[in-house]
């Protein structure tokens, strides 16, 4: 059981750095304006296609939403 629970502590903190990287990404994207980074892309234009995405595709884009935003509430890095 302990190789279990050392590999869900290295998805959660993948996980993590993954959304740090992405807040850095959004703040950086807001500070210089840019639609393109380097190393980042763009994110705020990644973001806002995404959620039209879910958005146009009516009960399933919130049934997806709502499973995306339980994965990520629902996570413990511990």
């Amino acid at each position: 059981m302990s190789g279990l629970q050392m590999m869900k502590s290295w998805v959660g903190a993948l996980t993590e750095l993954g959304l740090m990287l992405l807040a850095l990404g959004i703040v950086a994207a807001l500070l210089v304006g840019g639609s393109n980074l380097p190393f980042f892309g763009n994110v705020a234009g990644n973001i806002t296609a995404f959620v039209k995405d879910l958005g146009a595709n009516g009960l399933a884009g919130l049934i997806a939403l709502g499973v995306i935003l339980w994965l990520f509430s629902n996570r413990n890095v511990a």
